[in-house]
């Protein structure tokens, strides 16, 4: 079950422009016999060099698509650009697509250094220290493909994301209550979106896989998670038991994770179908509130759930997205005693509009329906 559940997609003019796999190339050949003002996107060409030889290129965009060089001379004569591959690279600047698990975490029995996902942030962390502008124009042309691949990917899908800290351990009863509100969330229809890490973040993502099975899995899978705690002081022990969750229960349910490679020593989890992840820590960040326009859970977390807290707040006071998400922070105690963010929002909130989207309730198992009540 790796489709999120939509209604039906809305027509984009940009995104009917653009070509994103092979089959899609033929297509549009067979029905237009034309590339002309396309935008081909990292499709493997180089078993149509016949036909880019004689084709109506005009206006058209080839990113990142490997292809003979007689082709590439040629689509350039007829007007097109062509942007080659970078080799070299541990990642694909023009990705077409989101990334999934299995491709992040490929090579994981080889340790997870010799991961995809360990390599990006390896080359992240030379190439931001040196201020290779080369390197940092990848990174950005990466990031910006993410986001389209995002857009594309939820539009119309009723988004909530669900926030909070990497620390929160496998085993532990906040676990097992995140989980249980991933679960109950895409049962009620919602696509589960978190920042795609370990902790709370993980356990909302297993709870959405855990959602077309019987009750008795997501507790089955808890029990088997548990023997790696955390990722530290190993990814591939921790990811590996996620691994033998997913194989043990396959065709879970979908939901998306937006995680970042500037926190790279946070490895992704396993659990989410999707995974978007970015260089850029501030893209994400602003990105996976944004596209939360269902409502957003914040589990108790530290300094950077706080800054999601109030980076959400901020456009539902000024009214820039237009109307103001649902907000639902969890555990009373948490938020107005250990770090008491729950009365400087409501502070903000009052007598604005946003003052009847947020609420606070003190158990996470409350959280689903008190959504649906500040949704109205």
């Amino acid at each position: 079950m790796d489709d999120i559940a939509t209604p039906a997609q809305p027509y984009h003019a940009a995104h009917d422009r653009e070509i994103e796999s092979l089959a899609d190339f033929d297509e549009v050949l067979a029905r237009e016999g034309s590339l002309a003002h396309r935008r081909v996107q990292a499709v493997d060409l180089t078993a149509r060099t016949e036909v880019l030889l004689g084709v109506d290129a005009t206006g058209a965009v080839f990113l990142g698509c490997p292809m003979a060089e007689e082709a590439a001379t040629a689509v350039r004569a007829a007007g097109a650009l062509v942007f080659p591959p970078v080799p070299g690279l541990p990642f694909d600047p023009y990705r077409a697509a989101v990334y999934s698990p299995g491709e992040l975490y490929a090579s994981l029995a080889e340790g997870y250094e010799a991961t995809p996902d360990a390599l990006a942030y390896a080359w992240f962390q030379r190439t931001k220290a040196d201020g290779d502008v080369f390197a940092s124009m990848l990174r950005a042309v990466h990031d910006d493909s993410v986001s389209d691949a995002t857009d594309e990917l939820l539009a119309g899908a009723r988004v909530v994301g669900v926030m909070g800290g990497h620390a929160m351990a496998r085993g532990t009863e906040e676990y097992a209550g995140a989980a249980r509100l991933g679960r109950e969330l895409a049962r009620a229809g919602f696509t589960v979106a978190t920042g795609g890490g370990p902790g709370a973040m993980e356990a909302a993502n297993l709870g959405a896989y855990a959602a077309p099975f019987g009750d008795a899995m997501l507790d089955e899978a808890l029990l088997l998670l548990a023997k790696a705690p955390s990722f530290t002081p190993s990814v591939g022990a921790w990811a590996g038991a996620a691994f033998e969750v997913r194989e043990r229960w396959p065709g879970g349910g979908s939901s998306v994770g937006i995680p970042t490679w500037f926190y790279g020593h946070e490895p992704p989890n396993a659990f989410a179908s999707h995974i978007a992840k970015y260089f850029a820590n501030a893209t994400r960040e602003d990105g996976l509130l944004a596209r939360s326009g269902a409502g957003v859970v914040f589990l108790p977390g530290a300094a950077g759930t706080v800054q999601e807290i109030f980076d959400n707040a901020t456009p539902n006071y000024y009214g820039s997205r237009g109307e103001p998400t649902p907000m639902v922070l969890v555990d009373e105690a948490h938020w107005t005693e250990r770090l008491p963010a729950w009365p400087l929002l409501r502070a903000l909130a009052r007598g604005r509009s946003m003052e009847a989207r947020i609420t606070l309730v003190d158990r996470i198992d409350d959280a689903p329906a008190a959504l649906k009540l500040i949704r109205g």
